[in-house]
This record gives structure tokens, C-alpha cells and sequence, in this order.
């Protein structure tokens, strides 16, 4: 699981070539260049994030172990939990890119703001993986299921501290 996990990293690593410094700068520069160049980086990040996707899915599939009946109960319910995740973290993806629209002109207001609304997010992501317990439960036994939730949060906790490593503190601003 190492090689798998570290070529995770690299890959979420890969996802903040567009931190939300980069972002701003890009910002700070000429209206019409920044909207054309944040067109790109947009649909650069949902190819990441897809890709991201795909290879999380690979590192579960590498190392649930699934009976072939358990496997094709199982896929679908994960198909659906992902599904569900990606609009919460559309939100998180939002709020990264205020965040970078803000920084170097937010406000106390702003920045409560968007503390509340991350928070929000990451309870949104909590109360998915408490809805989905009984529902995986359904279709695999419970030590399954908690291995799955624990490579699924291993695997968030190194995107997320990926991510956060890039983002500057608020105070940095002033």
C-alpha cells in the first residue's frame, strides 16, 4: 500500500499546481487574461480531480478484500458514496477559489464566513460517511466497512493536508 499511497500524494500534489496564491496572482493581472487562463485551470482541476477519483478507487479495489459477490454489491453502493462526496466537495473546491478571489482584501466578515461555510463542509462530508455505514453494512460485513472508511479518510486526509498546506493563513494577508 506505500507505492500506492505515495503516488497519491504525487498526484494530489499535482492538483495544487493552482494554490490559491496562484490564483490570486493570476487575478491580480488583467481581467480579460485571468478569465481565459481560469477557464483552464478549472477544467484542469475536474480532469485532476477525476483522475484523483479514479486512482482512490484503484487503491480501495487494491486493498478491500471483496469476494466477487461482495465486489458486485459493493462497487455500486462506492459509485453512489462517490457521487454523493464529489457535489460536497464541489463546494470545498468553491470555497478554495473565493478564499484565493478574497485573500489580500478580506474582510473579518469574510474570513468568519468562510470558516463557517468550511466547517459546514466538513460536517456535510462527516454526516455522508454516517449515512453511508448502514448502507455499505448492507452489502459487506462491518469489519469491511470500517476498512473502507479508514483507506477512504486516509486517503482524504492526505489530499486535504495537501491542499491546506498551499492555502496561506488569512492573517498572512495583512
Amino acid at each position: 500500500m506505500n507505492k500506492k499511497l505515495i503516488a497519491l500524494v504525487v498526484l494530489a500534489g499535482a492538483c495544487l499546481l493552482v494554490s490559491p496564491r496562484a490564483h490570486a496572482q493570476a487575478a491580480a493581472s488583467s481581467a480579460p487574461a485571468a478569465s481565459g487562463s481560469q477557464k483552464a485551470s478549472d477544467q484542469d482541476i475536474q480532469l485532476l480531480r477525476q483522475d484523483i477519483r479514479s486512482k482512490k478507487k484503484q487503491l480501495i479495489a487494491a486493498n478491500l478484500t471483496l469476494t466477487a459477490d461482495q465486489a458486485t454489491k459493493f462497487w455500486p453502493v462506492y459509485d453512489q458514496y462517490t457521487a454523493d462526496l464529489v457535489k460536497i466537495n464541489d463546494q470545498k473546491y468553491t470555497l478554495i477559489k473565493e478564499y484565493a478571489d478574497n485573500w489580500g482584501n478580506m474582510t473579518d466578515a469574510q474570513a468568519l464566513d468562510y470558516s463557517q461555510r468550511w466547517l459546514a463542509v466538513d460536517q456535510q462530508v462527516a454526516q455522508l460517511r454516517i449515512k453511508y455505514v448502514p448502507i455499505f453494512n448492507k452489502v459487506v460485513p462491518g469489519k469491511t466497512v470500517a476498512s473502507f472508511f479508514q483507506l477512504d479518510r486516509r486517503v482524504q486526509m492526505i489530499i486535504d493536508v495537501q491542499i491546506a498546506s498551499q492555502i496561506p493563513l488569512v492573517q498572512a494577508q495583512d
